[in-house]
């Protein structure tokens, strides 16, 4: 297996893992348990994000492209209208 399958690999899985968390956390009652998997996703959030940087820099993802500020500033009102 080649290091860049590799790595999309582990960026995918770790992913899913975070949105289990998400799951998880929510359906949680006890409070120390609770915390114990937030620490656990803020640290898996940290290597996706460490990890990824490396692939990007290496050349193996690509992102998106930067959304246009008009598109940006929608959302960012649509978010603020919704939760206000």
């Amino acid at each position: 297996m080649q290091e860049k399958d590799m790595v999309l690999d582990i960026l995918s899985g770790t992913k899913a893992g975070i949105g289990n968390y998400a799951k998880v956390i929510t359906e949680c009652s006890n409070q120390n348990l609770r915390q114990k998997f937030q620490q656990m996703r803020d640290c898996d959030e940290k290597f996706q994000y460490d990890l990824y940087k490396i692939a990007e820099q290496k050349g193996y993802y690509h992102p998106a492209s930067a959304a246009n500020p008009q598109d940006m500033q929608a959302v960012q009102s649509n978010l603020a209208r919704d939760m206000g």
